[in-house]
């Protein structure tokens, strides 16, 4: 399949995993394959109630080279090429978002009471699964406008999720309150955002994960319970920091290693000897490991696999960012979506 055709399937992606694992990279490479097949992406962090600019996600500036942490406002992390696509990103808190959702219902004088009175955090957070309604919210608001083809509107649309140990709450959420509001505006935007996540045509969530054990099962857990309780489409699964597989020699010891190093005239201390056949071992223990936790993944969750390759760098930039945009892209190739 070719990353057009990918980007098709729904306008908005929901990108979660276990923490640590890389869904944030993931939504920033995805965005960026996006826009290099000539589509607006836009990608929505979850920000901090709140919170000064300083205080915002910063990953994700600095996996694009963007000089500032995300805010509220809109900013774009890599402008539009020849090609017209473009990657902008945002982050989402639930009290500016409130904020916007009283002003287009003709209630500015409401937020500006509760924002000068400084009780607008307490009201955005007093019900429980508001904060969630009121992200989930404008991101239906968002995804509405992709689809009515705004001039203004992105073409995708990348949430990077709450971890998988709060994704299934954060996306449950809108079902809670359509059991406690029995009527209004809230019960009428709950209503809206679950047809939205229902609707594959829409919203997909794609799963990212390490090939290690804990990740995984987090993985193949966090899949059932986002399909038995949400009812939302699973796109695909991303191995992420797969090691590349190397064609490695049958174990020795250092002397023997120092032995054939002499005959290819390289010399070799015994130290230097004996720290690369300890590297040789681990490298070949986490490869092996690393297969055995794929093999299990595909067999206990049946969604197609993509890959990204593990970066031997100590921090993600523009360069690692392209080099695993490269690598989706290949990846795509032989990849086939799930049936609806």
């Amino acid at each position: 399949m070719d990353p057009l055709s990918f980007f098709s399937q729904a306008r908005a992606f929901i990108v979660t995993g276990k923490g640590g694992v890389g869904k944030t990279t993931l939504s920033g490479v995805m965005a960026n394959l996006a826009a290099r097949q000539g589509l607006r992406a836009l990608i929505v962090q979850l920000g901090i109630p709140g919170a000064r600019r300083e205080a915002e996600p910063a990953y994700l500036s600095h996996l694009f080279g963007w000089p500032e942490n995300l805010s509220y406002q809109q900013v774009r992390l890599r402008p539009g090429g020849t090609g017209g696509g473009e990657v902008s990103a945002r982050a989402l808190r639930p009290d500016t978002a409130l904020v916007e959702y009283l002003h287009l219902h003709g209630m500015k004088r409401l937020s500006h009471r509760l924002v000068s009175s400084g009780a607008l955090d307490i009201v955005a957070t007093a019900v429980p699964g508001m904060p969630d309604m009121l992200v989930l919210g404008k991101l239906k608001q968002m995804e509405r406008a992709a689809a009515a083809g705004q001039a203004d509107a992105p073409d995708v649309i990348l949430l990077d999720a709450p971890a998988a140990g709060h994704a299934v709450r954060f996306l449950q959420s809108p079902h809670g309150l359509l059991d406690a509001a029995g009527g209004g505006p809230v019960r009428a935007q709950a209503e809206e955002v679950v047809e939205m996540l229902a609707d594959p045509a829409r919203c997909q969530v794609v799963l990212v994960t390490t090939p290690e054990e804990t990740p995984v099962s987090e993985t193949i857990e966090t899949a059932a319970l986002l399909e038995d309780r949400v009812g939302i489409k699973l796109c695909a699964v991303v191995v992420n920091g797969r090691f590349p597989v190397l064609s490695l020699p049958p174990p020795m010891s250092a002397a023997e290693l120092c032995d054939r190093a002499a005959a290819a005239g390289v010399k070799l201390s015994p130290p230097e000897a004996e720290s690369l056949v300890a590297a040789a071992e681990l490298r070949l223990q986490r490869q092996e490991s690393q297969a055995v936790q794929v093999a299990r993944l595909a067999a206990e969750l049946p969604l197609p696999q993509l890959e990204l390759p593990f970066c031997f760098s100590a921090e993600l930039g523009p360069e690692q960012l392209d080099d695993l945009t490269d690598a989706l892209a290949r990846a795509l190739t032989n990849w086939v979506p799930v049936s609806a």
